[in-house]
């Protein structure tokens, strides 16, 4: 069984256990405040992933107290700012939060969640100069290739905007993570795994697995009640997880194999509550199947999954 883990990639890269510190910049998102779309992706409840008050220093500080239970003191930090999109403001906005994110010596790279319509040159540029100092992370949501999918969560862009934006930080050295959703309505297993190879052959360096699910207040809880969503069930997502993962590069890096909603808002489905739970379930199916990432790639130009 072989799965090329953020947690192998860290340690062999910084020599320590890294973790992530969440951060907040502050910025709002295109698809919410007019620009792109007013009422967000069709999952997204309108609050981003937490709210977090003060500075970066204090944000800092806030966000290592929570690992500290488990982080020793020679751990490493990556400044992992989350919610909404963060670069989605003026560089002269972003440029002192970034920058007191990467001042601590014990952070050892920045990362910054994003959209692939919001990377402007003068945004490039700025990454580009921060890069110069550690390493630089861009998450970039694209959730699926497929148009009708892309259409119906209401992401705002098309996938043309996304390959850009991959070439455009390649370009700059910063590193690609890209997001991909597993259980799309009218998505089958084959679609799910033509995402993945795309995402795979992007020139991206990551991939961040998310299983569809739905939160109190979201418009996708409205579908859900009247029917015309049906969350999958764990071993249809553990399938659908094998199947991406045999058509990554070897060397990409895994970063997330699911994400699990706030368990206060979280209506579908339940079983995802149980993070540990999930975890342990897709690690023995991997044993047991033998899941090697990589294993069904074909020679290029050979068929599909």
């Amino acid at each position: 069984m072989y799965v090329h883990t953020l947690n192998a990639e860290l340690r062999r890269r910084f020599g320590r256990k890294v973790y992530k510190l969440a951060l907040s910049s502050g910025c709002t998102c295109p698809n919410r405040d007019g620009t792109a779309g007013e009422r967000g992706c069709i999952f997204c409840d309108g609050a981003g992933a937490f709210a977090q008050e003060g500075g970066i220093p204090a944000q800092i500080e806030s966000a290592k107290r929570r690992v500290a239970a488990k982080a020793g003191p020679d751990a490493g930090y990556i400044a992992y700012f989350q919610p909404f999109t963060n670069t989605y403001a003026p560089p002269e906005r972003l440029r002192p939060l970034f920058e007191a994110a990467i001042a601590p010596p014990e952070v050892v790279a920045l990362s910054v969640a994003t959209r692939p319509d919001c990377l402007p040159p003068e945004i490039l540029a700025l990454l580009a100069e921060l890069r110069e100092r550690k390493p630089v992370w861009v998450e970039l949501g694209l959730q699926t290739i497929h148009p009708s999918s892309a259409d119906w969560i209401r992401r705002g862009y098309a996938l043309p905007v996304f390959d850009r934006a991959v070439e455009q930080l390649q370009r700059i050295g910063a590193e690609v993570i890209v997001h991909q959703i597993l259980g799309l309505p009218g998505e089958d297993g084959e679609k799910m795994a033509q995402t993945a190879r795309y995402i795979g052959a992007s020139g991206a360096d990551g991939i961040k697995f998310h299983l569809l699910h739905v939160l109190r207040g979201t418009d996708l809880e409205a579908e859900w009640r009247a029917g015309r969503v049906t969350p999958m069930t764990r071993e249809t997502y553990i399938a659908a997880l094998e199947a991406c993962l045999r058509v990554l590069p070897p060397e990409m890096t895994v970063h997330r194999l699911t994400g699990d909603g706030a368990k206060r808002d979280l209506l579908a489905p339940l079983w995802s509550a149980d993070k540990k739970a999930v975890l342990n379930a897709v690690h023995a199916a991997f044993e047991r199947d033998e899941l090697e990432q990589g294993s069904g790639l074909f020679p290029a130009g050979n068929g599909t999954f």
